[in-house]
C-alpha cells in the first residue's frame, strides 16, 4: 500500500509529529500502519446523532482490528426539527457546507489514508459524501441509525405528528392534554426522524449509491445490532485502502441513476434533490433537474412508508432492510447493475443477497406497486423556469388553480394559518426563503404540517423558494428557482393573482399577462441582505441556484 499519512509520520524530519502523536498514546507500530480518520458527527443537541459516540468506539475497535489505526475527530450539526420554524433553521442546509469543508480540511491536514463517516441528522449524510468525492481517498458512511417510533393510542407515531398536532390544536380539532400527550409520545430515545424523511432518504441512497455497506444502515440506532455494523466498518475500510477504492470509483452516473431511483422507489425526500445534484457537482458529473423527472417517471414507488404510507423506517429493517429495496430494483430493471460499491462488489453481488423477511408488506413486490411511477415531480413554468419540486406520494388531486395568498417569510405565513386566516382553494406563496434570500433555504414542516392539522390539505396549495422537510406531505411545491432574492418570477406575484399547478402536465404559472411579468419584474429591487457578516452573508455570496444543488463550489462542467 502507499499511504499518504507517510508523509506526516515517517522519516526523520517527521520526528516532531511523531513525538506530539506519541503524547497522546500513538506508538511507532501504530503510526506504520494506515490512518483511518473517522469523522464523527456526535453533538449532545439532538437524539439523532446522540449514540454516534458510543458507535466511534466500535468503528475504532473494528479499524484496529483489520490492521489500521484510527484517529477521530468531530463536525458539527444542526438539528432540522428543533430549529425548525425559527431564524436558527436557516443554518441547517449552511450546515451542509459547513460540515464538507471541515471533513475536507482535517483530513486533508492529517493526510489520513481512509474515513470512515458516522453521520444521522439530515445534512451530516450529504456534508459528508460531498467532502469524501472531494477527498477521493477510500471512505466509508455509515448511518447512526433511526429512531423507534412512538406509540399513541395504539398506533406509530412520529415527529410528523407532532408538527401536525399543532396546526391541529390550532384550529380546535384537538385539545392542549392530546398535543402534549402526543408531544411525550412521539420520540422514545435517541435516532433519527423516524419516517422515509431526509436522514432516512440520505441513508438509502448511501446504500443504494455504495458508500455504505449493504445492510447496516436501516438497524435503528438503539438496536444492539449497530455496534456490530460499526465494528463491520472498520475492517470494510482497511479493505477499500488495500484495495484502493475511492468514492468517485464509486459515485459515478450510473450509480447517482440508481440512488434517484431508489428515492423515487421509497417516497424519499425533495431534500434529496438538492443533495444528489450536489455530489455529482462534487463529482464533476453532468446532471440536470430534468434528470430527476426522467428517472423518476420509469420508477414504481415501492415502499409503504410516513409521511404519506404506513409504516415508518424502523419497519424498512423489520422487512429485512434496504437491501430489499435494492433487490426490487435490480429485478425490475430500474437500475445500473454493474456499478461498484464500497465491498468492491457489483449492485448486483449485493442485491441478490438481500433477505426479505417473508409476509412483509412494508416494500410491495414489483407486480403490485403503489403507484407506478415515482414519488418526485418537477414542475416548470412561468413561475419555475428553472423547475421546482413536489413529491406526489399520498395526494389526491393532480392540480389546482386559485389565488395567491402572498407573504415574504415563513413566519407571516404561519401565523395566517393558524389564526384561520387561509381559506379553501388558496395557494399559499412564501418567498423570499431560497439559498440566497432566506439565507439558508428554510424547511417549511411548521407551517405545512400546521395546514395539513387544520384539515385544509385536500384544499391549499403552498409554494415556496425554500425547501420541505422530508415529514411534509399534501400538495406543497418547493425549491421555486430562481428564488425571489435574485428576481425570479416568483418575486412578481401579488396577492390575489391566479396561479395554476398542473402535476400531470407537470406545470407551474403564474396567470398573467407576459407584459405584465415583464413590467414586474423590471420593477424589482433586490431587498437588502439580512446578515452583512460571518458565515451566513459568506454563504449568501457563494450559494447557487436551488436547480443547481444550492451548493457554494460550482465547477463548471
Amino acid at each position: 500500500m502507499k499511504l499518504q499519512s507517510y508523509t506526516i509520520t515517517q522519516g526523520r524530519d517527521r520526528a516532531p509529529a511523531r513525538s506530539y502523536l506519541k503524547s497522546i498514546g500513538f506508538t511507532d507500530e501504530d503510526l506504520k500502519k494506515p490512518i483511518i480518520g473517522i469523522a464523527n458527527t456526535w453533538i449532545g443537541t439532538m437524539p439523532c446523532n446522540y449514540n454516534l459516540r458510543e458507535l466511534a468506539v466500535d468503528v475504532a475497535r473494528g479499524i484496529r482490528e483489520a490492521g489500521g489505526t484510527p484517529m477521530e475527530f468531530n463536525t458539527i450539526a444542526i438539528s432540522d426539527g428543533i430549529t425548525m420554524g425559527t431564524e436558527g433553521m436557516k443554518t441547517s442546509l449552511i450546515s451542509r457546507e459547513v460540515i464538507a469543508d471541515s471533513i475536507e480540511l482535517v483530513a486533508r491536514g492529517h493526510m489520513f489514508d481512509g474515513i470512515v463517516a458516522l453521520v444521522a441528522c439530515d445534512k451530516t449524510i450529504p456534508g459528508a459524501a460531498m467532502a469524501l468525492l472531494r477527498l477521493n481517498i477510500p471512505a466509508v458512511v455509515l448511518y447512526g441509525g433511526t429512531i423507534l417510533p412512538g406509540r399513541y393510542r395504539g398506533r406509530d407515531i412520529t415527529i410528523q405528528d407532532v408538527f401536525e398536532a399543532v396546526g391541529a390544536n390550532a384550529a380546535g380539532r384537538i385539545s392542549d392534554q392530546e398535543l402534549l400527550d402526543i408531544e411525550n409520545a412521539a420520540c422514545p430515545g435517541p435516532g433519527a426522524c423516524g419516517g422515509q424523511y431526509t436522514a432516512n432518504t440520505m441513508s438509502t441512497v448511501m446504500e443504494i449509491i455504495g458508500l455504505s455497506p449493504m445492510g447496516l444502515n436501516s438497524i435503528p440506532q438503539v438496536d444492539a445490532r449497530k455496534h456490530g455494523a460499526a465494528e463491520k466498518c472498520g475492517q470494510v475500510i482497511l479493505d477499500a485502502v488495500r484495495n484502493n477504492i475511492r468514492p468517485r470509483d464509486i459515485i459515478t452516473r450510473e450509480s447517482i441513476d440508481n440512488a434517484i431511483a431508489c428515492v423515487a422507489a421509497s417516497g424519499g425526500s425533495t431534500n434529496a434533490v438538492l443533495h444528489l445534484l450536489a455530489f455529482a457537482r462534487e463529482a464533476g458529473i453532468p446532471l440536470k433537474i430534468d434528470d430527476f423527472q426522467d428517472l423518476s417517471s420509469r420508477t414504481p414507488l415501492l415502499a409503504d412508508l410516513m409521511p404519506a404510507g404506513k409504516y415508518t423506517a424502523a419497519d424498512v429493517d423489520k422487512a429485512g432492510g434496504i437491501p430489499v429495496i435494492a433487490k426490487r430494483l435490480y429485478e425490475g430493471g430500474y437500475v445500473h447493475p454493474e456499478t461498484m460499491m464500497i465491498t468492491g462488489k457489483s449492485f448486483e453481488d449485493e442485491a441478490r443477497k438481500a433477505q426479505e423477511v417473508q409476509g412483509q408488506q412494508v416494500i410491495r413486490p414489483l407486480d403490485n406497486p403503489i403507484k407506478k411511477s415515482g414519488g418526485l415531480v418537477i414542475l416548470k413554468g412561468s413561475l419555475a423556469p428553472e423547475g421546482a419540486v413536489i413529491k406526489v406520494t399520498g395526494l389526491n388531486r393532480q392540480s389546482q388553480t386559485g389565488p395567491a395568498r402572498v407573504f415574504d417569510s415563513e413566519e407571516a405565513a404561519m401565523k395566517a394559518v393558524l389564526t384561520g386566516r387561509i381559506n379553501p382553494g388558496d395557494v399559499v406563496v412564501i418567498r423570499y426563503e431560497g439559498p440566497k434570500g432566506g439565507p439558508g433555504m428554510r424547511e417549511m414542516l411548521g407551517v405545512t404540517s400546521a395546514i395539513v392539522g387544520e384539515g385544509l390539505s385536500e384544499s391549499v396549495a403552498l409554494i415556496t423558494d425554500g425547501r420541505f422537510s422530508g415529514a411534509t406531505r399534501g400538495f406543497m411545491v418547493g425549491h421555486i428557482a430562481p428564488e425571489a432574492a435574485v428576481g425570479g418570477p416568483i418575486a412578481a406575484v401579488r396577492e390575489g393573482d391566479p396561479i395554476a399547478i398542473d402535476i400531470s402536465a407537470r406545470t407551474i404559472n403564474l396567470d398573467i399577462a407576459e407584459t405584465e411579468m415583464q413590467k414586474r419584474l423590471a420593477s424589482f429591487s433586490r431587498p437588502a441582505p439580512k446578515y452583512t457578516s460571518g458565515v451566513m452573508a459568506k454563504y449568501v455570496a457563494l450559494v447557487g441556484s436551488a436547480s443547481d444543488g444550492a451548493v457554494t463550489c460550482r465547477p463548471q462542467l
